[in-house]
């Protein structure tokens, strides 16, 4: 396969993350966790610009009766601008601690959201657009991200913390999950599995952290290819363009001293610490066509 790759953005991401392509307005939409900022990118005149600054998005979703549905580190927000936002679930639900890490929009706009918990474990919870609020896994390490089969009978879903993507039986009309199984473990001489997205042909794609690539897997749990960035920490990815089959990277300049559970086994933290991490958003065009990506189905509260 060939690919080219080029840097179109720079924005000095702490923790660049969630990638989101916009078919209809033909732009990418990304998040900065760890700033709270949001991002798009418009491929047609080249330009990138800041479209929020304020709380933390650690993932969103467009949402069919407008704007976003973003999970931020207190809950969950629909978003239009930084002055038309409102909040339809706060983070005292229940004494749980939403501090949402990934997130991603089931076919049928429900939203699935991982949490991290930083003297714990984290939750996976589903939120019906009806208000029904769900946990369906628990005691995750570092939730990461998540992608359904195109035939829509299987879920993907990863926790960094352990380096393993699983597969559950997805429900579409319950939106139940269940069976889980591991579909691959990347080996702790590698980096770490982190955002996804899922190909035309059911191919499953990772951003690996440390590593500084991508890598496509099959149904079946097997590497098939992977693309090396010219950045150490990649974060996740998401197919666009016009015929998506662009790839857009995120990346980030956050600094992790060596010690940690997750460091790969004989990693060079010398090269780590002289190379760039990255902080920008990187395309890269290749032949493979993705899907487009499921939106939210939340209804914004009536004013007055």
């Amino acid at each position: 396969m060939m690919a080219t790759i080029e840097k179109i953005a720079e924005v000095n991401a702490i923790v660049g993350e969630g990638p989101i392509w916009d078919i209809e307005n033909q732009r990418l939409l990304w998040t900065d966790i760890r700033t709270g900022r949001l991002f798009q990118y418009d491929p047609a005149v080249d330009k990138y610009e800041q479209i929020h600054d304020g709380f933390f998005v650690g993932g969103f979703a467009l949402n069919k009766p407008g704007g976003i549905a973003a999970c931020i580190w207190d809950g969950i927000v629909l978003w239009h601008s930084d002055d038309d936002w409102v909040r339809i679930v706060d983070e005292s639900f229940e004494g749980h601690q939403l501090r949402f890490n990934d997130i991603t929009a089931d076919p049928a706009g429900r939203i699935f959201g991982g949490t991290m918990i930083d003297d714990g474990l984290g939750k996976l919870y589903r939120f019906d657009p009806d208000g029904h609020i769900e946990i369906v896994e628990e005691g995750v390490g570092c939730s990461n991200g998540m992608g359904y089969s195109p035939d829509k009978k299987t879920m993907y879903y990863t926790d960094s913390a352990v380096r393993t993507i699983y597969t559950y039986d997805y429900n579409l009309d319950t939106g139940a999950i269940s069976n889980r199984k591991d579909l691959i473990k990347i080996d702790d001489t590698d980096g770490v599995p982190d955002g996804m997205t899922v190909d035309s042909e059911g191919y499953i794609w990772t951003a690996v952290w440390f590593s500084g690539c991508v890598i496509r897997i099959d149904p079946d749990g097997k590497e098939e290819r992977r693309i090396a960035l010219p950045a150490s920490q990649t974060s996740s990815l998401m197919f666009g363009g016009p015929d998506l089959t662009d790839i857009y990277v995120t990346t980030a300049d956050f600094n992790v001293d060596p010690g940690g559970p997750l460091d790969p086994a004989g990693y060079d933290w010398e090269a780590y610490k002289k190379g760039y991490r990255g902080g920008g958003l990187f395309r890269i065009r290749q032949d493979i066509k993705g899907m487009p990506e499921n939106k939210a189905d939340f209804t914004w509260p009536v004013k007055g």
